[in-house]
């Protein structure tokens, strides 16, 4: 005579008798899924807003622009700095694809807000000449009051980066109001943005090329050079640049791509991500632990319905798998908790800062497994332990 094979429980049964638990211990079941819940939304935060700061970061710099290239003074061969020919903006003009050529002159001179100060507090402030076309080269505005031009270029007048405003307790520009630049006052007219691709002009008091020299003794030789050329041909410029800025001695000049280093910079700042993964990995492990534990529990709890289900025809597979599939959905709650609380944080805080909402399908699913797994190796033991109970000892117990 032949044994019936038991019968397979029917995924509507399994789930029905899988949350059974979950069902008749709400608090304790809450309380188990809010580590896995803490440790998926850590991942979803995390990777969500590296992200979504990447993609406002390039974002922004499409707007600004990727076809800005500076030349900058080199060094020779002793390491000393050289200083760019004063010719040098004029002959970078003459190439075919360049746009735009703007520039700036480092000034050696101090700039306090009062001559009360003392000396040493110069708040790294950089006082440079300038171009009168720097604010749209480098694709900034003013901010109050009005940048220079040709004549106030010729005058004691001064214009505020952004930072440099800040580090000098400036927040308006008032009638009349001056700082001390080298000894010299100079009248304020205006405070720029602040400059994303060009931070070094924030961080400076920009003065007019001919007031520069009359006042401060400045040579007259460019330190910076900002070029914007056609967006197809940039690459084609980087490569003459140099030895159109300085013929003789084209290896003193330093080219560079602004919009290449902020690239970088997104991708070193994500590189830091791990750390924050390796927190939310410790939360997934902490709340696995308190899984693993609440199923153990479970299991001692319910021995007489163990014994019962056993007596009634259950076979081991069948508490098996009932006790596994509580666990994973179990933490398959607090993943999908927490993936929903990570989805949240990321949208608010993208919205704050501008930014686009962008949500890695590696983050929310990468989430959801990492709990589907910890909830079934944390189910694992309380499954097999349950599992092993004869229906005489289970009911015995009891």
């Amino acid at each position: 005579m032949s044994v019936a094979a038991p019968l397979r429980m029917q995924p509507a049964d399994l789930a029905r008798t899988a949350s059974v638990g979950l069902r008749t211990r709400k608090l304790r079941a809450a309380l188990s899924a809010l580590g896995i819940a803490i440790g998926v939304a850590s991942i979803v935060a995390v990777l969500g807003l590296s992200a979504s700061s990447q993609a406002g970061l390039l974002a922004q710099i499409d707007q600004l622009g990727t076809n800005l290239l500076t030349v900058t003074n080199g060094k020779d061969l002793s390491g000393e700095e050289t200083k760019l020919p004063k010719e040098a903006p004029g002959m970078i003009r003459r190439i075919g694809p360049v746009q735009q050529v703007q520039y700036t002159g480092v000034v050696d001179a101090k700039v306090y807000r009062s001559p009360l100060i003392p000396k040493v507090n110069t708040n790294a402030i950089t006082v440079a000449a300038t171009s009168l076309g720097l604010p749209e080269a480098v694709r900034t505005s003013v901010a109050q009051g009005r940048f220079l031009n040709a004549a106030t270029a010729e005058q004691a007048v001064a214009v505020l980066g952004s930072t440099a405003a800040k580090r000098l307790g400036i927040d308006r520009i008032n009638q009349g109001q001056r700082i001390s630049v080298g000894g010299e006052w100079f009248y304020i007219a205006g405070i720029l943005k602040s400059a994303t691709l060009a931070p070094e002009v924030d961080s400076s008091i920009l003065i007019g090329f001919p007031a520069a020299q009359r006042f401060l003794g400045f040579d007259g030789h460019p330190s910076t050079i900002y070029v914007r050329s056609a967006t197809d041909q940039v690459e084609n410029v980087h490569a003459v640049l140099a030895a159109t800025a300085n013929p003789q001695n084209p290896t003193q000049v330093e080219v560079s791509r602004p919009s290449a280093a902020l690239v970088a910079r997104a991708a070193a700042k994500s590189a830091l991500n791990g750390l924050f993964l390796a927190l939310g990995a410790v939360g997934l492990l902490v709340g696995g632990v308190g899984v693993a534990n609440t199923m153990i529990i479970s299991v001692l709890e319910r021995r007489s319905e163990i014994g019962l289900r056993r007596a009634l025809g259950a076979t081991r597979g069948h508490i098996r798998t009932q006790f596994l599939s509580e666990a994973i959905l179990l933490t398959m709650l607090g993943g999908v908790v927490g993936v929903v609380v990570g989805g949240v944080a990321v949208a608010v805080y993208a919205a704050v800062q501008n930014w686009q909402i962008v949500i890695p399908p590696l983050a929310w699913g990468g989430g959801l497994a990492a709990a589907v797994a910890i909830g079934a190796v944390a189910g694992l033991l309380p499954a097999i332990r349950a599992a092993r109970m004869s229906p005489t000892e289970a009911l015995r117990t009891v």
